[in-house]
């Protein structure tokens, strides 16, 4: 691909899409070095409060011939696609003209997925600049947050004045009292309520500007449209009320000042509840080790990790993290790598074996040569994913924007043919009364409660899913979890209980149940593994009596051999029996089914001879056969996702009731299997981004963090790390899975309600179009007046606040399915 060494006239705003043309932009944002051009401050501000990731490169609206394939951007102005290759304005860097230019390679065009967002090429993740970008984010999602307060605090200071003069319209005595003053009060008011649509309206007006310049309309349109005109129409009616038809003077500034408060305000709360992605990131970067022990020159050396290179040999002691990613030269010890693929039991290692940084060494000691280092490293491609799974999502579309892009453009026909009608067929003086009308259809058709419809109703619905203990970091995540298509499941502490338990204790001839446990549990109390501590727990639950061993071997990778009551005791894998020359052939019924169950059968020898299997395994949480139930008896097809062994993961599914099954999915795999799913059911050429169906994940690990960040809604467990916590959506304070058919039950009576919200905003305001088109001034002589507009914002209002309350009523019964 050829270079284009000119810079473009023209770029498209990062955030909705539209062309800007960089010498008449509203504002601008560097970042990284790069300068981003946009058309209205509102665009700025969500930009500013986004993820802790690399922004999406901006593109030119031009064309150039030397780009075969131009990316489309989709607006978000009723959405409308802009065509455009990628263009970078770099300040102070001479490849800014070249065609998709990042810190990646020069040339590479950003991929795009199926609904037109593109997704930056990026290098690989820096530590510095990952910690440096996360707090970025989050101060700069609170500087936005607060711009916002202050604005809607000046609109609701100079608006609540103008709206007890407006109910004082209701009192025959404070209208009559007040009306040898109405010219001066609306002359003050005309000039104070300029401010607040200079000011704290102004992003409103942008961006109904831009969007008719591009030919779209959305709530913003909507907003401006009647602020504006309720502005313009009150000014000209104090100042030249002469030019108005007996009885059409009323003024509506109030209107325009409230409507604008309320909106700041519901912006506001739905920014405040926004997830602040970085925080997932800083908790991964905290997860690697500070310092590593390496050897050269014959010396120990604890050097800081960044200094650590490629084949250096690195000590690794019992208790210590792994640094980086390497492979064992010497020792044997078992390693807890759970913190980055998931599962519970930890893994012997034996030279050649493969270690992975973060994870945690628990018995022995050995030394490895470092393989990976810094960005290479599992946990630092696991860093990479949760940002790129964060920065490319695309923005969900909200229910009031799609309602706006219908109702706008009927208000402004009607508005228009109100004009016409008036014009052709009203009474003299017809420009007036065509001009009178017109305008009124547009300053009632403003729904001053549409700004509250949605934030109010999400900020209960959150609330009530708080009382059953489930988290919801954003409005964004329970509207959309009300859609969701699939659930995918995390086997290891997300249907199971994350931990190894005994599970079955099966003595062969020549020795009863209790006293193989009792052999076992004794050889197996010195061992620090997991998996005796279970044997160990598990006897003890039982009320078996433990002694000491009267001497102990830990035989790495293989099990411990001990003496007890003067017996020569050994419980291990098949290794140890065939090292002690123990005949296997008794084991292998016993252990073949055990292991078709999923459980993990240790073999126990007493003096030379079989004595018996005991079983430990990962098991089902009490209630997640019943969630499993609960999920597939509202409709969703439910998924079981882990890095375990097919035999084994089939095993739990067969318990759970879940059918399908993808299993020995490593964890930098977990996010890809999640995008294909979401993929799923669209032709084959578009498959690679968002697809038609809507993918929620449960997870509760580090390697889980990836896939909750690239699901439509990620649920963390609440007894999980705080990394996938950080990385999801919504959090399950109990670790219960009934917390997921909790979240969607309460999502889809959210949505509900705001539907009926946005109805209840909407309906007062419709049926009194027609009154301010003139309908009954035949009949009547009745023309809009200020009570009139009065009371279709103060019944609209009620509504939405009154039916948002309700949802405090709405208890969740997640189990209904399961007993009907």
């Amino acid at each position: 691909m050829q270079a284009i060494t000119r810079l473009k006239e023209e770029f498209v705003d990062p955030v909705c899409g539209m062309t800007v043309d960089p010498t008449r932009a509203a504002v601008t944002s560097d970042r990284d070095g790069v300068r981003y051009y946009f058309c209205s401050h509102g665009c700025k501000v969500k930009f500013d409060a986004g993820g802790a990731g690399e922004p999406t490169p901006q593109a030119s609206c031009c064309s150039p011939a030397e780009v075969d394939a131009p990316q489309t951007t989709s607006s978000c102005c009723g959405g409308a696609a802009v065509a455009a290759p990628v263009q970078l304005s770099v300040a102070g860097r001479p490849e800014a003209g070249r065609v998709g230019f990042t810190d990646a390679a020069p040339g590479a065009l950003p991929e795009q997925d199926v609904h037109g967002h593109q997704s930056h090429v990026r290098s690989a993740p820096k530590h510095e600049q990952g910690t440096r970008q996360a707090g970025g984010a989050e101060e700069a999602q609170e500087q936005s947050y607060r711009a916002m307060m202050r604005k809607f605090w000046f609109a609701t200071a100079v608006g609540l004045p103008l709206l007890l003069l407006m109910f004082a319209e209701f009192v025959p005595y404070w209208r009559h009292a007040l009306m040898p003053y109405h010219r001066i009060i609306g002359i003050v008011s005309a000039v104070l309520t300029l401010p607040v649509l200079f000011w704290s309206g102004r992003q409103f007006f942008e961006s109904a500007w831009n969007g008719l310049r591009n030919h779209n309309t959305n709530m913003d349109t909507l907003v401006a449209l009647g602020t504006g005109a309720a502005w313009l129409y009150s000014t000209v009616a104090v100042l030249a009320p002469w030019l108005f038809p007996a009885g059409t003077t009323g003024m509506y500034f109030e209107v325009a000042v409230i409507v604008i408060a309320l909106i700041l305000l519901g912006q506001a709360l739905e920014l405040r509840a926004k997830s602040r992605s970085s925080a997932a990131l800083k908790k991964l970067l905290e997860l690697q080790a500070k310092t590593a022990r390496v050897i050269r020159g014959g010396q120990e050396l604890d050097v800081p990790i960044e200094e650590v290179v490629v084949g250096d040999t690195v000590l690794v002691r019992p208790g210590e993290k792994v640094p980086v990613d390497g492979r064992i030269l010497e020792g044997e010890s078992a390693v807890d790598e759970s913190i980055v693929t998931g599962e519970s039991v930890p893994v012997d290692k034996k030279p050649g074996d493969e270690v992975i940084g973060s994870s945690v060494n628990k018995t022995g000691a050995f030394t490895f040569r470092a393989t990976k280092v810094g960005a290479d490293t599992a946990l630092a491609r696991i860093v990479q994913m949760v940002e790129q799974a964060q920065s490319s999502k695309p923005p969900i579309g909200r229910l009031v924007d799609k309602v706006s892009s219908y109702f706008v453009p009927t208000v402004m026909i009607v508005a228009v043919l109100t004009f016409l009608a008036w014009f052709n067929f009203g009474p003299e003086p017809v420009v007036n009364h065509a001009v009178v009308t017109m305008v009124a259809v547009l300053v009632i058709a403003c729904p001053c409660a549409l700004g509250l419809a949605t934030p109010i109703s999400l900020m209960v619905g959150v609330g009530k899913a708080a009382e059953h203990g489930v988290l919801i970091r954003n409005g964004e995540a329970l509207e959309t979890a009300s859609k969701l298509n699939v659930v995918v499941l995390d086997k290891t502490g997300t249907i199971t209980k994350g931990k190894p338990e005994l599970t079955d204790v099966l003595p062969l001839a020549g020795f009863g149940e209790e006293e193989l446990l009792r052999l076992a549990a004794v050889a197996d109390r010195r061992s620090e593994h997991p998996l005796a501590e279970a044997i160990v727990n598990g006897a003890r639950a039982r009320g078996a009596g433990l002694g000491e061993p009267e001497a102990f071997v830990a035989v790495p990778g293989h099990g411990v051999e001990a003496t007890v009551e003067g017996r020569r005791v050994a419980v291990g894998n098949r290794k140890l029996m065939e090292r002690g020359g123990v005949p296997f052939a008794e084991f292998e019924a016993g252990a073949s089914r055990l292991a078709d169950e999923g459980k993990t059968p240790m073999f126990v020898a007493v003096d030379g001879r079989a004595a018996g299997i005991v079983a430990v395994a990962d098991t089902l949480k009490e209630d997640s056969v019943e969630a499993v139930r609960a999920l597939r008896a509202l409709g969703l097809d439910v998924v079981m996702m882990t890095g375990d062994n097919e035999r084994t993961a089939k095993a739990i599914a067969r318990q759970a009731g879940i059918e399908r099954v993808l299993a020995e999915v490593l964890p930098e795999e977990k996010a890809r299997q999640v995008e294909k799913l979401q993929a799923e059911g669209l032709p084959h050429k578009e498959r690679g981004g968002r697809g038609a169906r809507l993918v929620g994940m449960v997870g509760d690990g580090i390697n889980d963090a990836p896939a909750l960040a690239q699901a439509d809604v990620g649920f963390a467990i609440g007894t999980g790390t705080d990394v996938a916590i950080e990385a999801a959506d919504v959090t399950l304070v109990g670790g219960s899975l009934h917390g997921v058919v909790t979240a969607i039950e309460v999502s889809r009576a959210t949505l509900r309600n705001i539907k009926q919200n946005l109805f209840g905003a909407f309906v007062y305001n419709v049926l009194g179009i027609p009154v301010a088109a003139g309908t009954l001034f035949p009949l009547l002589g009745l023309l809009l007046s200020p009570i009139i507009a009065g009371a279709a914002m103060a019944a609209s209002s009620i509504t939405v606040v009154t039916n948002a309350n309700r949802l405090r009523f709405f208890e969740p019964r997640p189990a209904k399915g399961v007993r009907s």
